[in-house]
Parts: structure tokens; C-alpha cells; sequence
């Protein structure tokens, strides 16, 4: 399967297929420079499927560390000074194989060596189908996630399957997530239907049919980040569930999609009391428990450290924080919330852990 964004230029495909890697040649054959970034943990798995890389395009390699430690200011500084001293031109390409994280960081780092060089995302698990689309890259700072980057698009997304046969639980649901997240987007009969094909931990771990699935959720994303590359208004819609999402992955360092999953529940009962719905808060209980979801954690949250958190998020402005909230399934809007909201939902949200 092969996607492609429609910019009025500059234009990236995307292929979501097993054996993908085999269209990294059409690609690297034109650069003098080839640096593959791997993930510790994807190096140690697939090091030998890896290997044509360096073997045929004299790539030099770094690997990193798995997950958020690699989006540090500290190592960004080690990276880039060792990537300089290489003596690279700006006819270099740098391949970021790994999560979220990996691809991040990669793409942070081509967008500001030597002032942007070309970088290729290949993802490795089912989280990365939404971070390696859209050309959002960055590191973390002191004070949030995210919070130091740029945009900057790949030249391709190569999105070989095969990787997600070696995933752990934990990294399937996290993945799962953003899955979650692009259905609640679009409608309530594509939410039924990923709750009805993946029930409970057992049939999610089977991942079947789950390239339509990343397939359907990377279709959302292009068709918001088309309208809205620079995030000035609908493409703030996919960070449904991060406001909340990001302030406890970073302070309770879970997983990004464990977080962003409380996240969402927190948004459907900010959502009840602000925009006077009736979303079922128990349904998505039930629904994460059976998938697995670390939710009992919920019942230690600290309201002022989150919400001191929250205040720091990307989407806010002199009125305080912003949140993506759902009308209705389908039908986001961002609003702000004021902190006395904010506390009544804490409220509701621990009550269902007590």
C-alpha cells in the first residue's frame, strides 16, 4: 500500500507494506552520505536485516538509546558534535529506524544540521505510524514534551510490517492508541469496529488486520495535516487526548500511548462537563481495562503537578490551556478550559479508581 501527501511541492510517499525496507534503495542511491539512526532495542532484533545499509551505501551508524531518553538537549549535543565531526556535506541523508522517539529525534537532527539535510523515517511500531507522518520533529525540554523543534518533512516514510512481529505488548498498545485516537475522529462506526475486531488484550496481541487499521489512521492524519501543516488550527485536532496525555507521560514516565489513552478518557469528561455531553466515561474504562491499559495508576495523579504541566502545552495561548475536545464522535473542537473544569474532572476521574 503506498500513500503520498499533497503539498504544492515537496511532496513525500509513504508505504505501509511488509518487506518495505526493499524500497530503500530507490531512494539512497543519489547521496554521498548515508547515517543510519537505530534504536538500541531495534538494532539488537534486526541488526542483521539491517546491515545492507551500511554494507551497501557505507553508512556510517549510530544507535540510541530506546524511547524518550534520546530526546534530551544533552544528547542532541553529543549526537550532532559526533555527526560533525564526520565532516558531512549537506548531500547527506540520515535514516531514522525505530519508535516515535527515534524518529523524532532523527528528524530534529536533519532539520538543523548544517541548517537541514534530507532525512528517511522508517518506523518499527504501530505508535510510529502517527509520528512518522506530518513532519513534526523535536526533543523534550525541562518543562515538556516536545517542546524544542520544528517541522520538517522526510523525503519518504517506509513502513515495513515485518518489524511489528518482534513488538512487546507494552509497545502494541501504546501504538494502539493513536489507532484509537484517528477512529474517534472520524466517526462512531469506526471506533465500534476496532472495538469489536480487538476486545480485550488477547485478540489486540494477534494484531490482525491491523496494516488496514495503520493504513486507515495514517489516511486521517494526511487528510488534517493537507489542510494545516504548521498546526494554526485543524491540526490540533490530533493532539486529542495529549493535553492531559502529555503531562502525565512525562511526569509518571509511561509509555506515550498509555498516557495518551488516559488522556482521552480525561477528555471525555472534560468534554461531558463543558460541552454538556453524555459520553459513556465507564464504557472506555471497560473497554481499556480488557485491553490492558496501566489505568489504576490514575488513583495516585497529583491534580497541581498535571495541571502545571498542562499550562505548558503548545496548543495554549494568553487564555490559558486549550484542549481538543469531542462534540461527538467525529467532531472535535478546541476550547479553552478553565482550571476550575479542569479540577472537577480531576475529581470524576479518580473516582472511578478509588
Amino acid at each position: 500500500m503506498k500513500l503520498e501527501t499533497t503539498y504544492q511541492s515537496n511532496n513525500y510517499p509513504i508505504f505501509v507494506e511488509r518487506n518495505a525496507l526493499k524500497q530503500l534503495h530507490q531512494y539512497l542511491e543519489p547521496y554521498k552520505d548515508v547515517v543510519l539512526i537505530v534504536d538500541a532495542e531495534v538494532n539488537k532484533l534486526w541488526e542483521n536485516v539491517l546491515s545492507f545499509i551500511t554494507t551497501d551505501y557505507d553508512a556510517h551508524k549510530i544507535v540510541v538509546p530506546s524511547g524518550e531518553n534520546t530526546k534530551t538537549l544533552s544528547f542532541y549535543g553529543e549526537t550532532i558534535e559526533s555527526l560533525l565531526s564526520k565532516h558531512l556535506t549537506r548531500d547527506t541523508c540520515l535514516i531514522a529506524v525505530g519508535g516515535g522517539a527515534t524518529g523524532d529525534f532523527t528528524g530534529f537532527l536533519a532539520a538543523t544540521l548544517l541548517r537541514g539535510v534530507d532525512f528517511i523515517q522508517v518506523p518499527t511500531t504501530i505508535l510510529a505510524h502517527d509520528s512518522s507522518v506530518g513532519g513534526k520533529v523535536g526533543i523534550n525540554s525541562q518543562y515538556g514534551k516536545n517542546l524544542i523543534g520544528a517541522f520538517y518533512r522526510p523525503k519518504a516514510v517506509i513502513y515495513d510490517l515485518n518489524f511489528l512481529d518482534s513488538l512487546p505488548y507494552s509497545e502494541v498498545i501504546s501504538g494502539y492508541a493513536e489507532v484509537y485516537k484517528h477512529a474517534l475522529l472520524n466517526d462512531q462506526a469506526p471506533v465500534t469496529t476496532l472495538e469489536n475486531q480487538y476486545k480485550n488484550s488477547e485478540s489486540l496481541y494477534q494484531l490482525t488486520d491491523i496494516e488496514y487499521y495503520i493504513y486507515k489512521g495514517i489516511e486521517t492524519k494526511l487528510n488534517i495535516i493537507i489542510q494545516d501543516e504548521k498546526e494554526s488550527n485543524v491540526r490540533k485536532y490530533l493532539n486529542l487526548g495529549h493535553t492531559f496525555g502529555h503531562a502525565v507521560e512525562y511526569y509518571h514516565k509511561i509509555p506515550h500511548g498509555h498516557a495518551i489513552m488516559i488522556g482521552l478518557i480525561y477528555q471525555f469528561i472534560v468534554s461531558n462537563k463543558q460541552l454538556n455531553n453524555n459520553f459513556d466515561i465507564q464504557h472506555f474504562i471497560n473497554y481499556l481495562n480488557a485491553l490492558d491499559y496501566p489505568l489504576n495508576l490514575i488513583k495516585d495523579f497529583n491534580f497541581n503537578i498535571l495541571y502545571n504541566l498542562m499550562l505548558s502545552d503548545k496548543k495554549n495561548d494568553s487564555e490559558g490551556v486549550q484542549m481538543v475536545l469531542l462534540e461527538d464522535f467525529g467532531k472535535p473542537v478546541v476550547q479553552h478550559v478553565n482550571k476550575k473544569v479542569h479540577e472537577q474532572a480531576f475529581e470524576v476521574l479518580q473516582s472511578y479508581f478509588k
